[in-house]
């Protein structure tokens, strides 16, 4: 049985083609057929037919040159991604089908947050969390999300995302919250003025994105005072306004994404200084999504 597994967030789309039946007695990468990687899919952000045209020019060369153009071996899509609302799922479903061409095979779409619990959880009860150049997270009970805090989007809300930390960042430069050195070299680093930032923030598509791409400047001046309290206080706020609705106190706090995983020491601290227990950390959900899969495959024994 040949599965394909795609976990899309506002940056990337991971996609993975998996072979059930090809699993040795551990699965995992003997099963994972083809790794590859296209744009992120996001239907709040991409019309359907924005949708059916990326998976159309990127997806399907992809998966025709490795099957021969049998695409019709597919025999399900597991698609996991950000924006994948009950509303907006079906339109996730048929612009896959159409990018694809392909008909009447089983087309599942998940949210993001699903993806992170199968992929930290498993089968096991926890809070999962994302924290990439968005930010979410619940409460599973080992089968379902049984809670969820909305995250609002990176205005209202995605505390301890990558473009919040952006955010927060370009918005204590400009206004002189950081050494003067730091500013000059962060304009200097991305060879932007303030009135480029402005427009590019208010006036053109995708301002997460734009914000989260200068979290490697975050990592790179982590030691700086100012730094360091812009990251201890983003994570700290992401757990107080979200992690602690759910039962917290009785569950591991388990984290995925760019973020997360690039300043784990940094998110470490916060959580232990509010008394939580940490979890484990994932830089991608997938490793996660394709051993769950094969988990519950009729292929191989359930665990």
């Amino acid at each position: 049985m040949k599965i394909l597994i795609a976990d899309s967030g506002s940056t990337k789309t991971d996609w993975c083609l998996l072979d059930t039946g090809s699993a040795g007695p551990a699965g995992g990468q003997q099963a994972a057929m083809l790794r590859f990687t296209t744009d992120g899919i996001n239907p709040f952000q991409q019309s359907e037919e924005e949708i059916a045209e990326e998976v159309r020019a990127h997806v399907l060369p992809v998966l025709a040159a490795h099957l021969t153009d049998e695409i019709d071996g597919i025999d399900e899509i597991q698609f996991y991604g950000a924006g994948c609302t009950k509303e907006k799922s079906p339109v996730v479903a048929r612009a896959l089908a159409t990018g694809l061409a392909i008909e009447g095979r089983a087309i599942e779409v998940h949210t993001d947050m699903l993806a992170a619990a199968r992929a930290l959880c498993r089968r096991e009860p926890g809070i999962a969390c994302i924290l990439g150049t968005g930010s979410n997270s619940c409460y599973y009970d080992g089968r379902e999300l049984r809670d969820n805090v909305s995250p609002l989007g990176f205005i209202l809300g995605d505390e301890g995302s990558g473009a919040v930390l952006g955010r927060l960042l370009v918005g204590d430069l400009l206004k002189g919250q950081l050494t003067p050195g730091l500013r000059e070299a962060f304009l200097a680093q991305y060879d932007l003025t303030p009135a480029e930032i402005i427009d590019r923030v208010y006036r053109r598509p995708f301002a997460n994105r734009f914000l989260a791409s200068f979290a490697p400047f975050l990592a790179e001046h982590r030691g700086d005072g100012g730094i360091h309290r812009l990251l201890l206080g983003a994570f700290s706020a992401f757990l107080t306004r979200n992690v602690m609705h759910y039962p917290w106190r009785d569950l591991p706090v388990h984290f995925v994404g760019s973020i997360a995983w690039h300043f784990r020491d940094e998110l470490r601290q916060a959580v232990d200084a509010l008394g939580m227990r940490m979890g484990d950390v994932l830089q991608s959900p997938m490793e996660g999504l394709i051993g769950y899969h094969l988990s519950v495959s009729s292929y191989l024994p359930s665990h």
